[in-house]
C-alpha cells in the first residue's frame, strides 16, 4: 500500500494551477513567474502531484493565527 504524502497531518495541501488560474494569480499579485519563491520538481510532494518545471503550486496551510494560509511556488 502507497502512502500520500498530502495525507500526512504535517504535510500542507499542494494544488498544481491551470495556466489559466496561474495567470489570474500573477496578475493578482503584480509578479512574474520568476518573482515567485521556488519549489523543486523533485520535491516529493510536488512529484506526488506531477508537478513541471514552470507550472505554478498553490500550497494551502492551517494557521493558528490566519485560520488558512497560502502561498505559491514556482515549480523549477
Amino acid at each position: 500500500m502507497k502512502f500520500r504524502l498530502q495525507d500526512h497531518i504535517l504535510v500542507p495541501k499542494h494544488i498544481l494551477l491551470s495556466d489559466e488560474e496561474a495567470e489570474e494569480v500573477l496578475k493578482t499579485l503584480g509578479v512574474k513567474k520568476e518573482q515567485l519563491p521556488k519549489i523543486r520538481a523533485d520535491d516529493p510532494v510536488a512529484k506526488e502531484i506531477g508537478a513541471k518545471p514552470g507550472q505554478i503550486v498553490k500550497i494551502i496551510r492551517e494557521s493558528p493565527t490566519a485560520g488558512k494560509s497560502v502561498a505559491y511556488r514556482l515549480v523549477i
